[in-house]
């Protein structure tokens, strides 16, 4: 079922991407791996896709050992400062960056391994108080200061988008983080780049790719439902 449904979801990424004159290379399909087992992951590996997404540090850290090495592993759930020390060397891209005391708790853990960290800023585009991420009036000052650690590299902007029925009501807040990485982009910061901008889950990826994501994070589409009480 895993294989035909990352075919389901590629078929609808390309159609996406035909309705917006884009590239399907230009967009990255991460697998949304947690809470489900590591065979799951190894079903999926069959059919190409190397890019896979854990909310949970240890959750993370545990697949790695497991799995074939040529994973990319995304780390996009909240980020504990005292969990970092543990993401050096395994993860190939942090999502959820959305303070300067997390950046500078990376910085720390990643230069005493010899390893860069790219991140992503968290960006709380819809404001809603349930969720982690910053105001968009607050990431440019962010990013500023984040710019002047070494060892830590900003690829971009991620947003999660309020959960709803109908994608279309989303579309607003995806074309708001384009235009956010656009004017970033523009001011040509040092360690800087705006290349990828993580947005769209299973209910609105495709309305996402029509604003532009370059990365689109799919678990139920691809998994099945989480069963969270396990």
């Amino acid at each position: 079922m895993i294989l035909e449904n990352i075919e389901v979801v590629r078929e609808n990424i390309k159609a996406a991407c035909e309705r917006s004159n884009r590239n399907v290379e230009d967009v990255t399909l991460i697998a949304v791996s947690k809470t489900k087992p590591y065979t799951d992951i190894e079903e999926a590996l069959k059919s190409g896709i190397r890019d896979y997404g854990e909310n949970k540090v240890q959750e993370l850290s545990e697949k790695y050992e497991i799995l074939p090495k040529d994973i990319k592993w995304h780390m996009i759930g909240h980020l504990q400062r005292n969990k970092v020390k543990y993401l050096p060397n395994k993860a190939y891209l942090i999502h959820s960056v959305d303070s300067i005391r997390l950046a500078n708790q990376i910085e720390k853990e990643f230069a005493k391994a010899g390893d860069v960290a790219k991140i992503l800023i968290e960006v709380n585009v819809a404001g809603e108080e349930s969720k982690f991420g910053v105001k968009v009036d607050e990431v440019l000052p962010l990013i500023e200061e984040i710019s002047k650690l070494e060892h830590v590299l900003v690829m971009g902007l991620m947003t999660i988008a309020p959960y709803t029925d109908n994608p279309e009501s989303n579309r607003t807040y995806f074309r708001q983080l384009k235009q956010l990485s656009v004017d970033i982009e523009s001011k040509n910061i040092d360690n800087i780049s705006m290349t990828v901008l993580s947005m769209g889950m299973t209910g609105d990826y495709q309305v996402a790719i029509e604003e532009g994501a370059t990365h689109v994070r799919v678990g139920t589409g691809i998994f099945g439902e989480r069963n969270y009480n396990i």
